[in-house]
């Protein structure tokens, strides 16, 4: 038991790894998952529509690339992404293997959350389609101002669970040997890891994993709960000022 603790919670290396954990570590991850998922939902959005479209020049290439994507492993496409196509555009980026990581991370964020705004898309009502459309609005017109808003709303706990699947996955980013002022949580936890011998400086960087994504967690609870039971309105009360009268069956009424 003693040498388990000493292993994994060795308070000496734990403290040691901290300032770092927090200083570059957790600012660089929440840079690649930020970044990434804000590009993902863009282009999302957009395999979300194509995939919805009704020609098939349109669906069949969204269906393949969100397939294809969500099929790789993230770390295969991150090696791919970034050492396959980093020799191609070295004179765009350079040696510099951090825009192609976030570019690797935003096009598996695509696959996944594209699928996700497709099905929220879908569970919209086809009334509020075609009452859109009996009020004279296009069609691009009415899947932008009234079914888009209401599939994005309807799955927002799935997009904040994917945005803490996409923290998780920044850490795969460091097999494309990151610069050390770009050095995410898990690459610094596993430098200090493979300079002593002792995991605790791992354990340190899970903890600050946690600290992040345990708190996501219970936001996705709080969002799914609210779209569920809604927002309760209480009812208006008549003001006092107001002259009253009485109806029929002796009934108040306000005029």
């Amino acid at each position: 038991m003693d040498q388990f603790l000493d292993t994994f919670f060795n308070w000496e290396y734990i403290w040691q790894v901290f300032p770092d954990l927090l200083k570059t570590g957790l600012l660089n991850t929440l840079v690649l998952a930020l970044t990434s998922g804000l590009i993902g939902i863009v282009f999302g959005m957009v395999l979300a529509v194509m995939g919805l479209s009704t020609k098939v020049w349109l669906r069949w290439p969204a269906r393949v690339y969100t397939d294809v994507f969500r099929g790789l492993p993230a770390i295969l496409t991150i090696l791919v992404i970034g050492q396959g196509l980093g020799t191609l555009a070295r004179d765009v980026v350079g040696t510099n293997p951090y825009p192609l990581g976030i570019l690797a991370l935003s096009l598996i964020a695509a696959a996944y959350i594209g699928e996700i705004f497709r099905s929220g898309i879908q569970s919209v009502e086809k009334g509020q389609l075609e009452a859109s459309r009996a009020l004279g609005m296009s069609y691009s017109k009415a899947m932008l101002l009234v079914v888009i808003p209401q599939g994005v709303r309807r799955v927002l706990p799935a997009l904040v669970n994917q945005f803490i699947a996409l923290i998780k996955d920044s850490s795969l980013v460091y097999f494309l040997g990151l610069l050390s002022e770009q050095r995410e949580l898990f690459r610094i936890g596993q430098d200090l890891a493979a300079n002593t011998g002792n995991l605790s400086p791992l354990v340190a960087a899970g903890f600050v994993y946690l600290v992040i994504t345990v708190p996501l967690t219970h936001l996705v609870n709080y969002i799914d709960k609210k779209l569920r039971t809604g927002r309760k309105v209480r009812a208006a009360e008549p003001d006092e000022s107001e002259p009253v009268e009485l109806g029929a069956g002796g009934r108040v009424s306000t005029w």
